[in-house]
């Protein structure tokens, strides 16, 4: 075993998130109380063996395409080191491909693991350095930067369209009325085909809206939920997409008529409505057939390392 390796086994504890939230497409993200673990340790054996359990344990690559083994290595070469051998466990519990964050979670995971693996990595990897790295691996910060760092959170790019990227991002707590609701479906949305749906120009008129919206979800959010169903309003994404998901749109709007501020999660199809206590029953009744609604709290802490041993 490479001498800068730690000889023990390293847990990572990764959160679901909801990007966007309505009008803060790729800059606005919320962690939720769903986690993938994901544990590695290293071996004297070349390459990274990996096996999954539960979400994703049929149908998720084994070995070095994995995307947390992919991550792991990123991290590596970052740090100017070779890659070593692992072997690397995941439980997953956040849905593979349905808005919620579950690249982002692996992404994450394998770079935090990796860091944590190095005797040193601390030293040579700062978060900053972390959160550049996610993002340049996500294509976008809004839900790594949720991943990482917990809670509601902003997030952006300093040097857009530069070789080199420089994300960077703010978390901020959310306002202890805010309980959040997801309704999932069972048939999954990749992200890279919502994303072709989208124009390339929008109107001026529609950017302003969402400027507008966008600032202010942010108090919403943290401090006057009686605004979230202005706040969530949005027309940059969401009817841009509806096609690729009718029955999460008529739901958004259903629940939306009944003064109840729901959102497509991320790119969809799963459904986020920031309720409250009285209309969490309501949100949860009005899931379709076959989908799972669940009231998941906020994830305040993000990531999350163990080193054991």
């Amino acid at each position: 075993m490479p001498e800068h390796m730690r000889a023990h086994a390293v847990e990572v504890m990764v959160p679901a998130t909801s990007a966007n939230l309505g009008p803060g497409f790729d800059c606005l993200g919320l962690a939720i109380g769903v986690h993938d673990r994901v544990t590695a340790m290293v071996t004297d054996d070349p390459g990274i063996a990996v096996t999954v359990e539960g979400e994703g344990a049929e149908t998720l690559p084994r070995g070095e395409s994995h995307l947390v083994a992919r991550a792991m290595l990123a991290a590596w070469s970052a740090m100017e080191l070779p890659p070593a051998g692992a072997v690397l466990t995941c439980v997953n519990a956040i849905p593979q491909g349905r808005g919620m964050g579950s690249s982002a979670a692996a992404i994450v995971a394998g770079l935090l693991l990796g860091r944590a693996l190095v005797a040193d990595g601390e030293e040579r990897l700062a978060p900053a350095d972390v959160l550049d790295l996610a993002t340049r691996m996500e294509g976008h910060p809004d839900n790594v930067a949720a991943a990482l760092l917990g809670g509601f959170t902003t997030a952006w790019v300093e040097t857009p369209g530069a070789d080199s990227v420089h994300a960077r991002a703010v978390s901020h707590r959310v306002h202890p009325d805010v309980v959040p609701v997801v309704i999932v479906p069972p048939v999954a949305m990749p992200t890279r085909e919502a994303r072709r749906m989208l124009p390339d120009m929008v109107e001026r008129e529609d950017a302003v809206f969402n400027v507008g919206r966008a600032a202010l979800l942010v108090h919403a959010l943290t401090s006057d939920p009686a605004l979230l169903m202005s706040a969530t309003e949005d027309r940059l994404h969401q009817d841009a997409r509806a096609a690729a998901y009718p029955q999460s749109h008529e739901l958004v709007a259903a629940l939306r008529s009944r003064g109840i501020p729901a959102v497509i999660s991320g790119a969809g199809p799963s459904v986020l409505a920031l309720a409250d206590s009285t209309a969490a029953p309501a949100v949860l009744a009005a899931a379709p057939e076959g989908w799972q609604a669940v009231v998941v709290p906020v994830d305040v802490a993000g990531a999350r390392v163990h080193i054991n041993g």
